[in-house]
C-alpha cells in the first residue's frame, strides 16, 4: 500500500480497477490484523503478535485513507479510521515496555527487533519523537555492534527455533543509519555508512548478511541490501546538504 501511495503521488494516477481491488484487501486487513503470525524473519518457534506486522498493518490502512481523501475515492472510511486508531493504540499499549522505556520485538516480549528500525521511516512517529529515540538507544545496546546491526539477538529473550548465532543483517544497518540521519545525528550517519560502503565487494555490490570477518553471507547480491542503501544515501544526502545551507 505505501509502494501504491507513492506511485499515485509521484507517477500516475491508480485506475479503478485497482482501487476496487485494494479496497478489498485493505477490507481484509480490517479483518485480520490481530492474527499472529512469523513475523518479517520467518521465525520457526511459532507465531507471535509482531510489532513489524502490526505496524504493516497500520501502514496499509493508513495508506488506504490517505490515497482515498488525496483522490476523492470512495472507501469505507468510518471502518478504516475505527481499525487504524486502535492498530496505533494497541502499539502503544502492547509493544511499548515502560521499564526499558523502548518498543519490544513481540507483545509480551521485552527483545529488541532491527525492523523496529522502520517505525520512523512509514511516519508511524516522528525521527526525534522521545520515545523513539529511547527505544533506538535500546536498539544500539542490543543489536548494534560498530556499524553493524543484527536483526535479533537469538536465544532465551529471543527465540527462533534455530541454534547457534548468525551473521548481522546488512540491509538493518543501513535502516540504522537512515534512522540515525533522520534523528539529527548526521556526522555518525555518515560515518557508519561510508564503514557499510568499505564491506561491499569488487562490484560495489552486497550479500544479505555479513560474518564475524565481514565475509558475505547469505543471499548475493541481496536486493533488499541494496535498497536499504539507496534510501540511506538519499536521506543522509538530503539532510547533509541541508546542514550545508
Amino acid at each position: 500500500m505505501d509502494s501504491v501511495y507513492l506511485y499515485d503521488k509521484y507517477g500516475e494516477p491508480i485506475s479503478h480497477d485497482l482501487w476496487s481491488n485494494l479496497v478489498r484487501l485493505i477490507d481484509w486487513v480490517c479483518r485480520n490484523w490481530r492474527k499472529k503470525d512469523e513475523g518479517i524473519w520467518e521465525i520457526r518457534s511459532g507465531r507471535q503478535e509482531f510489532l513489524y506486522s502490526r505496524l504493516m498493518c497500520w501502514v496499509a490502512v493508513d495508506r488506504g485513507i490517505r490515497l482515498a481523501r488525496k483522490r476523492s475515492l470512495p472507501a469505507p472510511f468510518d471502518r478504516w479510521y475505527k481499525v487504524r486508531d486502535a492498530i496505533y493504540r494497541d502499539i502503544y499499549t502492547n509493544f511499548w515496555d515502560p521499564r526499558r522505556k523502548a518498543f519490544v520485538q513481540s507483545k509480551g516480549s521485552r527483545a529488541q527487533d532491527a525492523a523496529n528500525l522502520l517505525m520512523p521511516m512509514v511516519k508511524f512517529l516522528g525521527p526525534k519523537d522521545p520515545r523513539w529515540l529511547s527505544t533506538l538507544k535500546a536498539i544500539e545496546e542490543d543489536l548494534v555492534e560498530d556499524s553493524h546491526v543484527y536483526r535479533y539477538r537469538t536465544g532465551e529473550g529471543s527465540p527462533d527455533g534455530l541454534k547457534g548465532e548468525e551473521g548481522t543483517f546488512t540491509m538493518c544497518s543501513f535502516w540504522y543509519v537512515e534512522c540515525l540521519s533522520r534523528a539529527g545525528e548526521i556526522q555518525k550517519a555518515r560515518f557508519f555508512f561510508e564503514k557499510m560502503l568499505g564491506y561491499a565487494n569488487h562490484l560495489g555490490l552486497f550479500s544479505e548478511e555479513l560474518g564475524p570477518s565481514g565475509e558475505h553471507l547469505g543471499n548475493y547480491p541481496q536486493a533488499f541490501t541494496h535498497l536499504g542503501l539507496i534510501s540511506a544515501a538519499y536521506n543522509l544526502d538530503l539532510n547533509l546538504s541541508e546542514s550545508r545551507e
